[in-house]
């Protein structure tokens, strides 16, 4: 464990930056959170972050911008940070190419001006899925092997880890997490933004599209929010053990035919057919499916068909432990609490364990 020290987390607001920043003043250090707008964090239970045991300063800025549009004082002020997390992110897909750009890559590029300037140690959390689309297993130390992308989103991210990497080689002290999808809570399966893979299960569960393009023995690694939080923390605290490595925070491995046998244990659920991609025709779904499919499954249905397995070796190494294998359960911890708060309609009753293949409780 590092000492106490000043760390300023960049998109401090969002799914996995509020629980970095809830982490870090949890262990007593001083969080300079950088956000667009001033105002409340919001945890992942709905809780508002308030500082302490550490000493929680707001401050408002803009990534975009050089020298991150922070006024003077804000500036002096950021200039004392011991470490840098740069969570800082658009995530959602579908929107303009420059989005992307001037965020995702522009963010990136702004946020490393400041830590050359003060040679300040940077935690860049980039994605899994930079890996783009292929098969096979993804290594930790693996960027750009000539993949082609799903979106622009992953695109810009490889771009943005390119960044940090060429930094690191003039001699900036780096390391990078690459959390995979991030979804609820381990334990509890909540989530406060439903987003990733939660569109996918609302389009599959309420039959709106009910055919799809897709391998079932395709993958989704499916990270909960607090093991990719407690990782990205872990490097920022030990970084001089973390210096130099690229740690893949990935969790729960789903195949698309764990997802439909878990989806059919409940009676209020579609349950979505998949079809090889090369028979697959979207102007030949029925007239009412074809909005959502163009509107949502499109910007996603590229998750559906890679093959892909994540190494997360190092992180491992580095952080001492796996989040477990068992997919399926926790599959069912996000329906259930999906279900619970309204997202995916309303809760069915509850079943013996008897009914559930691997018999665990819902």
């Amino acid at each position: 464990m590092a000492d106490t020290m000043t760390v300023l987390v960049t998109g401090a607001s969002g799914f996995v930056g509020a629980e970095v920043a809830a982490r870090l003043t949890g262990a007593g250090h001083t969080v300079l959170t950088l956000m667009h707008h001033n105002g409340d964090i919001l945890r992942n239970d709905g809780r508002k972050l308030a500082a302490g045991p550490g000493t929680l300063t707001r401050i408002t800025g803009d990534v975009t911008r050089p020298g991150l549009g922070l006024n003077e004082d804000d500036r002096r002020l950021a200039a004392t940070a011991d470490r840098i997390v740069h969570c800082a992110a658009v995530t959602d897909f579908g929107l303009p190419d420059e989005r992307y750009e001037s965020i995702n890559v522009g963010g990136t590029r702004h946020v490393l001006d400041l830590a050359l300037a003060h040679r300040t140690p940077l935690v860049q959390v980039s994605t899994a899925y930079v890996c783009g689309m292929r098969d096979g297993v993804a290594l930790e130390d693996e960027l750009d092997v000539g993949q082609r992308f799903g979106n622009v989103y992953e695109k810009s991210k490889l771009a943005a880890e390119t960044l940090v990497r060429k930094a690191a080689a003039d001699g900036l002290p780096v390391a990078v997490v690459r959390p995979s999808i991030v979804t609820g809570a381990s334990r509890t399966g909540r989530c406060r933004d439903f987003k990733t893979v939660y569109p996918i299960l609302k389009i599959m569960t309420r039959g709106l599209v009910r055919t799809l393009p897709g391998h079932y023995d395709a993958a989704l690694d499916l990270a909960p929010v607090d093991h990719v939080a407690d990782l990205v923390t872990e490097v920022t605290t030990r970084f001089e053990d973390a210096e130099g490595l690229t740690l893949h925070a990935v969790g729960h491995l789903l195949t698309l035919r764990d997802f439909s046998d878990v989806l059919a244990e409940y009676p209020s659920f579609q349950v979505t057919r998949f079809v090889p991609p090369t028979t697959f025709s979207a102007s030949a779904l029925p007239d009412r499916e074809r909005p959502y499919y163009d509107r949502v499954v499109s910007l996603y249905d590229t998750y559906l068909q890679r093959r892909i397995r994540f190494d997360d070796s190092r992180a491992a190494a580095f952080g001492g432990r796996r989040v477990p294998l068992s997919g399926r359960p926790y599959l069912r911890r996000l329906l259930d609490h999906c279900l619970k708060v309204g997202y995916l309609g309303t809760p069915p009753p509850r079943q013996p364990a008897a009914n559930r293949k691997d018999g665990s409780t819902p």
